[in-house]
């Protein structure tokens, strides 16, 4: 299996997705803004299509779109501020809403099927030097800005208070997003990205760790989830990431109930 190229490329891809999306999903988690992930990964999909309807790499298309999808949610937010769930449904409308136009118009070049759905077979080496350049980026970003954003994390009016620049952090942030959603695009599909974003994170969270440690464990949680979905679901013959996020869900229940014993065993030790 290892021999083939396409195996190659996927393994390649899915390792830096395994580490990026925790990176940016520990914050949207924290921030109680998981369902952001969901939102924007929907709206690559309009990305894809008019990269796909333009002749231009998808990928690429993706991203730029997505990136203007995060950047209308801060927008709106100064609009909506008490209304988060109202914010996503309008930039959701307007993606799926420009996904479905541009599929149904039939002036698609290529099938865009693989992007719902997830498929190793179409990672190119080009999406490879795509993946390598946003994972870089985004994680020095995320080391750039550590500080700020876990301030913010925790308590956004008291950041604007100390002097930080919340509006643009958010905005360079939301980017972030778009830059981890698009480099998975590939693998893992648009209809289950946001689990690779989320879920890592929320099975980290059970160990019940500090900040550092819950990021390490969602990276190691998400390098396990995505690696067993890849290599499984080629055994299998089925999509990758609707099996990867399977995976994420089964570990998940796993921990919970690990947690669950482990706590029953100390308190009839403490008996």
């Amino acid at each position: 299996m290892l021999s083939y190229g396409f195996m190659q490329n996927a393994i390649f891809v899915s390792i830096f997705i395994s580490i990026l999306c925790p990176c940016i999903g520990i914050f949207l988690v924290l921030r109680r803004y998981s369902m952001i992930g969901d939102t924007l990964s929907h709206a690559s999909l309009a990305g894809i299509t008019i990269g796909l309807m333009t002749n231009q790499n998808p990928i690429l298309g993706a991203f730029l779109f997505t990136s203007i999808c995060g950047a209308l949610i801060e927008f709106l937010r100064g609009y909506f501020k008490k209304y988060t769930d109202l914010i996503l449904t309008i930039v959701l409308s307007l993606s799926v809403g420009t996904a479905i136009t541009i599929i149904s118009s039939g002036k698609l070049h290529a099938n865009a099927d693989s992007f719902m759905f997830g498929s190793i077979l179409t990672v190119t080496r080009f999406d490879m030097v795509m993946v390598l350049i946003l994972s870089l980026i985004s994680v020095l970003t995320l080391i750039l800005l550590y500080h700020q954003m876990i301030y913010i994390a925790y308590d956004e009016e008291t950041a604007k208070i100390a002097g930080v620049r919340v509006r643009l952090i958010n905005y360079i942030f939301s980017i972030l997003v778009s830059a981890a959603i698009s480099v998975s695009i590939r693998i893992v599909g648009v209809l289950v990205l946001s689990s690779m974003i989320a879920l890592p994170v929320a099975t980290a969270l059970q160990l019940g760790k500090g900040f550092k440690l819950t990021l390490i464990f969602s990276i190691v949680f998400s390098v396990i989830d995505i690696l067993l979905g890849l290599f499984l679901s080629y055994y299998l013959n089925v999509a990758p990431g609707g099996f990867t996020a399977l995976i994420s869900v089964a570990i998940l229940i796993i921990v919970l109930i690990a947690k669950k014993l482990l706590s029953s065993l100390r308190s009839i030790r403490s008996r």
